[in-house]
C-alpha cells in the first residue's frame, strides 16, 4: 500500500478567474503556527464573502498561519462608482480659509481652495460598485479553488521533503539505539570484573564473600537498569514509522512523540555508567532534536 502524504506548514499559491469583463487573482502564502489561523485580505466591497472564503480554505488547510490576498479588476463601467462625500469636504474647505485668514496669507482663489479640499483622504473616492453576493462568488471560487489546490500541492511537495528526513533521522536513532542494547549488559559484567581486581588490589590474598560481590553488582545492575528505556525507544521508533507513513495531520502526534523519545533518552544518559552508552545517548539526542525542528515545520 502506498504510503500517505503528509503537508508542511509553508507554502504557496495563486489563482485567476476572469468571467463577464471581471477578475479576480487570489495569492496565498502560509508559515508555522501552532494553531489554524486564515487571515483574509480583501478589498472593502467584498467583505461580506470573507466567511466564505475562511470556510472554503477551512476545508483543506488544517495548520499554519495562512494569509489570503483577493484583489479584483474590471473593465465594466458598472462596476466604477466614484463618490464624493459633500460634509466632509465642506469641512475642509471651511477650515483651509480660517487658517488662511489666521496666518495671514494673501487671499487664495476658489479654484485652489478646491484643488486642496479636493486632495484630502475620503473627501473623493473610486470604488467599485457592490453587485450581488451570489454572482460575486460564482467568479470567485474558481480562483479561490485554483489557488488552494496550487497552495496544497506545494505543501505536499515540501511535507514529503520533510517526512523523507525524519525517515532517515529515524533510522540513525534506531541504529543507536541498537548500539547501546548491545552495550548494556557489557556493562555489568566489566563492572563485576573491575570489582574483583579493585578487591584483590586491597586484600590480596583475603578470600571475598562471593554474595557480597553479587549483591553489590545486583545493586549496581538494578540501578543502571535501562531496559525499559530501550524498549519504549523502539516502540516510540515504530509509531514515527506508522504515523508518518498514515499521513495526513501528523505534527501534533509526532510533536508529542518526539518529546517521549527525548524523555527516554535522557533517562539513559541519567542512568548510565558507561562512556560509550552517553555517548551514542548524545548522539541520539542530537538526531531526536533535529526531528523535533522538522516536526515544527509538519501540518
Amino acid at each position: 500500500m502506498m504510503d500517505a502524504k503528509v503537508r508542511s506548514m509553508t507554502g504557496y499559491g495563486r489563482g485567476e478567474f476572469t468571467a463577464e469583463d471581471r477578475k479576480f487573482t487570489v495569492e496565498m502564502r502560509s508559515v508555522n503556527h501552532r494553531y489554524n489561523d486564515i487571515t483574509v485580505k480583501l478589498p472593502r466591497f467584498l467583505i461580506s464573502l470573507e466567511d466564505r472564503i475562511r470556510k472554503k480554505t477551512s476545508e483543506n488547510v488544517f495548520r499554519g498561519k495562512t494569509d489570503i490576498y483577493i484583489s479584483f479588476e474590471t473593465l465594466s463601467s458598472e462596476d466604477v462608482e466614484v463618490k464624493l462625500d459633500e460634509t466632509l469636504a465642506a469641512a475642509y474647505a471651511e477650515k483651509l480659509k480660517h487658517l488662511r485668514d489666521i496666518l495671514g496669507l494673501p487671499q487664495a482663489d476658489d479654484g485652489r481652495i478646491l484643488e486642496l479640499t479636493a486632495r484630502f483622504p475620503d473627501v473623493i473616492t473610486v470604488e467599485k460598485a457592490q453587485k450581488e453576493e451570489e454572482a460575486l462568488w460564482e467568479i470567485l471560487l474558481p480562483a479561490l479553488e485554483d489557488a488552494v489546490s496550487r497552495f496544497l500541492a506545494m505543501r505536499e511537495t515540501e511535507g514529503e521533503n520533510l517526512k523523507h528526513d525524519i525517515l532517515q533521522k529515524g533510522e540513525k536513532i534506531r541504529e543507536l539505539v541498537a548500539d547501546v542494547k548491545e552495550r548494556a549488559p557489557l556493562v555489568v559484567e566489566e563492572y563485576r570484573e573491575k570489582l574483583n581486581r579493585r578487591l584483590e588490589d586491597i586484600l590480596g590474598n583475603v578470600e571475598v564473600d562471593p554474595q557480597r560481590v553479587a549483591q553489590e553488582v545486583a545493586v549496581f545492575a538494578d540501578r543502571g537498569c535501562i531496559d525499559e528505556e530501550i524498549t519504549r525507544l523502539e516502540s516510540h521508533l515504530i509509531q514515527l514509522d506508522g504515523i508518518l507513513r498514515e499521513g495526513g495531520q501528523v505534527g501534533r502526534k509526532l510533536d508529542f512523540l518526539v518529546q517521549e523519545m527525548n524523555r527516554e533518552s535522557n533517562t539513559i544518559a541519567s542512568k548510565a555508567n558507561d562512556v560509550q552508552i552517553v555517548q551514542a545517548t548524545i548522539a541520539l539526542k542530537s538526531e531526536i532534536e533535529k526531528i523535533r525542528e522538522q516536526v515544527q515545520n509538519l501540518e
